[in-house]
C-alpha cells in the first residue's frame, strides 16, 4: 500500500464533508422555518468539523496545513464527488442530498472504526455519533416532504431524479483503492454501495418515491467538477486569497 493512496482517499473524504457543509450553510436564514434554520446550521458546522478531522489527518501525512487546503486550492486539486458541489437547490433537494449522503456515512462509518489504520478508526468513532443524529432528522424530512402535499411530492422526486446519478459517484473506487481494502484501512466501496441502495430504495419507496432506474454514476473520476465548483470556492476563498497565505493580523 502506498501513502499516496492513502492520502488522496482521505482527501477526498475531507472535501465531501467540506464542500457539502458549505452547500448546507447557504441555508442560514433561509430555512422554511426557524427551528430548521437552527438545526440544518448547526448540521453544516457538524460536516465542517469533520472536514477538518480528515485535513488534520491529511497534514499527518503531508504537512499541508487544513487552511492551505481549504482556501488556496483550485477547483482542479479538489477530490470531492460532484454530488456536494451541486447548488443547493430548494428545501426538497438539499434534504434530500443530505439524507442520501447521511445513509452513506451510517454505513461506511461503522466499517472505518474497524480500520487497520488507528488514526481513520479514531476519527471515524468520533465522528459517528453526530451522524447518527443527522440521519433520523434527514430521514424523517424525506418522509415528511415525499408523503406530504402534491407540491412537495413533486419537489422530491425531481431532486431524486437529479441527485440518483450524482450519489452513485460516492461508490467509485479511486485509484489504487483496492490496496486500502485489501489491508483493511478502507472498506470496499462496492459492499457499502449495495447496502446503501437496499436501505435508501426502501425508505424512499416508503417515502411515495420512485427511485431512478441507472446504475451508472455521474462521473467516474473525483478529478471532474463542474463549473459549480470554481465559483463556491471564489465565494468561499475570496478573503484569504486577499492577504498572502500565512499572514496573521
Amino acid at each position: 500500500m502506498t501513502n499516496l493512496s492513502l492520502v488522496f482517499k482521505i482527501l477526498a473524504l475531507a472535501d465531501d464533508e467540506l464542500i457539502l457543509g458549505h452547500r448546507n450553510s447557504e441555508w442560514a436564514g433561509h430555512a422554511p422555518i426557524l427551528e430548521e434554520d437552527i438545526a440544518f446550521a448547526n448540521l453544516a458546522l457538524d460536516e465542517l468539523g469533520h472536514a477538518q478531522l480528515w485535513y488534520a489527518l491529511y497534514q499527518e501525512f503531508t504537512d499541508t496545513e487544513p487552511d492551505y487546503l481549504v482556501f488556496f486550492r483550485g477547483a482542479a486539486d479538489y477530490r470531492n464527488a460532484q454530488f456536494v458541489e451541486l447548488p443547493k437547490g430548494d428545501w426538497a433537494f438539499s434534504m434530500l442530498r443530505q439524507y442520501l449522503f447521511d445513509t452513506y456515512e451510517s454505513i461506511a462509518l461503522p466499517q472505518l472504526v474497524k480500520s487497520s489504520n488507528a488514526r481513520i478508526a479514531e476519527i471515524a468513532a468520533k465522528i459517528r455519533p453526530e451522524e447518527m443524529y443527522h440521519l433520523r432528522h434527514t430521514s424523517n424530512w424525506v418522509k415528511r416532504l415525499g408523503l406530504g402535499t402534491a407540491e412537495s411530492h413533486r419537489r422530491m422526486q425531481n431532486a431524486l431524479d437529479e441527485l440518483w446519478a450524482y450519489a452513485l459517484q460516492l461508490f467509485v473506487p479511486l485509484s489504487d483503492e483496492q490496496e486500502l481494502i485489501d489491508a483493511k484501512v478502507m472498506p470496499d466501496p462496492r459492499v457499502l454501495q449495495a447496502e446503501w441502495e437496499s436501505q435508501v430504495v426502501a425508505h424512499l419507496s416508503a417515502s411515495g418515491l420512485i427511485v431512478p432506474a441507472t446504475r451508472e454514476p455521474i462521473a467516474t473520476s473525483r478529478t471532474q467538477h463542474t463549473e459549480y465548483l470554481t465559483a463556491l470556492l471564489a465565494e468561499m476563498q475570496e478573503v484569504a486569497r486577499g492577504e498572502v497565505y500565512g499572514v496573521e493580523w
